[in-house]
């Protein structure tokens, strides 16, 4: 036990001091938290996690990677279950926000348009306003489309650029924790070490300081559900393709929503919260009474 802690506090510790230097380093070198340095940023900071995988198991540790780790395509249903499950957690959410005082649902985009009032002119959004009308499809569903796509190519790579950090060495290495000890600590570790982007605007613009805590709490309810796929897939490519199609998705509800704000609609808000919890209770449900092989009700091990 005490080596399985040492290795977890190595990869932690290594994680987060290459992730906060390069946000550290991004700002004294002049950078400015506007595109297109945020994505690039971003999108680095995503395969930190991966990196240090690699430097920890296979440079130190002189283990394997691929097996260990869960690193398969041996294709199963739950697969399937990683690339829908974030699109069930949209239009939850997009129900549950409904449900918030002065939250509307707005499908001429009012909501959206009246967001950027305060960065684009009268004629750039009357212009932008046309070219929405002129698509085949709402952008709503040009965007379920669209993360149709997203979540199982682009954005699961990026995706398994954290999890082979989170779900593949963090869940061997916990494991001997039980499953819900194991994924609310991969959970509060995967939403710390989002701090830096967090307080920059990302995810909560209006609450950057407070949005640091809704990440954890965020992270802490994703997590027992993205470890439940891997596991139950035995892939950490599972997991993330659920990471990836979680990405694409998370923006939906807001497309069509008019009122609130950042800490209580959308995914990362108050009504993902809950949605997030009606799905970990339906999980935990099938797992005692219907799943041959208990996960979240027996030992995590896989």
């Amino acid at each position: 036990m005490m080596e399985k802690n040492k290795k977890v506090l190595l990869f932690t510790g290594l994680t987060f001091l290459l992730s906060f230097s390069l946000v550290f380093f991004y700002f004294m070198l002049g950078g400015k938290w506007v595109p297109p340095g945020t994505l690039i940023i971003s999108v680095t900071y995503m395969f930190i996690p991966m990196l240090v995988t690699i430097i920890v198991q296979k440079l130190i540790y002189k283990e394997k990677i691929k097996e260990p780790l869960g690193v398969s395509f041996k294709l199963n249903c739950w697969f399937a279950v990683a690339w829908l499950l974030p699109f069930l957690l949209a239009f939850l959410t997009l129900g549950i926000s409904l449900l918030i005082p002065n939250v509307q649902f707005a499908p001429d985009m009012s909501g959206i348009y009246e967001g950027l009032e305060a960065t684009m002119s009268p004629d750039q959004i009357a212009a932008m306003k046309a070219q929405v009308q002129a698509l085949p499809l709402h952008p709503f569903w040009m965007g379920v489309l669209s993360a149709l796509a997203a979540g199982i190519t682009v954005n699961a790579i990026s995706g398994f650029g954290e999890e082979l950090g989170w779900r593949g060495l963090l869940q061997k290495e916990l494991s001997y924790l039980g499953f819900w000890k194991s994924t609310i600590t991969i959970g509060f570790i995967w939403g710390i070490w989002h701090a830096p982007i967090i307080l920059q605007g990302h995810n909560y613009p209006q609450h950057p300081k407070i949005g640091v805590l809704m990440m954890v709490i965020l992270t802490i309810l994703l997590s027992p559900i993205f470890s439940y796929v891997r596991l139950k897939a035995k892939s950490v490519i599972a997991a993330a393709i659920i990471h990836g199609s979680l990405n694409a998705t998370a923006g939906l509800p807001l497309i069509v929503l008019k009122g609130g704000n950042d800490l209580l609609v959308g995914v990362p808000g108050l009504a993902g919260f809950a949605a997030l919890v009606l799905i970990n209770l339906g999980l935990l449900i099938y797992d005692r009474y219907f799943a041959k092989d208990k996960i979240m009700t027996g030992s995590c091990t896989n």
